[in-house]
């Protein structure tokens, strides 16, 4: 049997849904004190507001007299600058064989040189196809000498290393805050 869809849990116990015997009761007007649960209830209600549990791992629990719709609003909004302020890190990828010859390393250079400066982090990898697996130091010469190509635009993150059939490296922007 399907039903409808399910309304999430609210992340905060308002009003009766606090198990609390005895609550620390904060808010506007209000003088901060140990109250009974039900006491507490009752003057959010005389206010006509609600009673939100904001801190429930506390010892009493810290509830808050507010307007539980405009407290919402504000917890989202706190959330989504956090979320905006998080900085959000790009992965650019750049592939060569075994054998890449001068031109084709120079090319590749160049654009890994872009995605730097634009703050991007830059993972270079060498995949060996076939039986080219033999050249695995060829590989690792060319990420290191890629890597010291690019020494004034960012920093090795992590050395060449060999995964399977690829081997990879990743740098990263000068410019970037860890």
């Amino acid at each position: 049997m399907r039903r409808g869809p399910q309304r999430p849990e609210e992340p905060y116990r308002i009003n009766e849904r606090i198990t609390a015997p005895k609550v620390r009761v904060v808010g506007e007007d209000i003088k901060v004190d140990v109250y009974p649960i039900h006491l507490a209830i009752r003057m959010a209600q005389d206010k006509g507001l609600d009673l939100v549990e904001i801190s429930p791992n506390a010892d009493p629990p810290v509830c808050k007299i507010v307007d539980y719709s405009k407290f919402k609003y504000e917890q989202k909004k706190k959330q989504k600058e956090i979320k905006a302020k998080a900085q959000k890190v790009v992965l650019k990828e750049i592939r060569f064989g075994p054998n890449t010859d001068e031109h084709d390393f120079n090319f590749k250079l160049k654009h890994a040189e872009n995605f730097l400066k634009e703050g991007a982090k830059v993972k270079a990898t060498v995949f060996f196809a076939g039986r080219s697996i033999v050249y695995k130091e060829r590989g690792e010469i060319l990420l290191l000498k890629f890597a010291q190509g690019l020494e004034e635009f960012g920093k090795v993150e992590q050395m060449p290393k060999l995964e399977g059939k690829r081997m990879g490296m990743i740098i990263m922007a000068k410019t970037a805050k860890k």
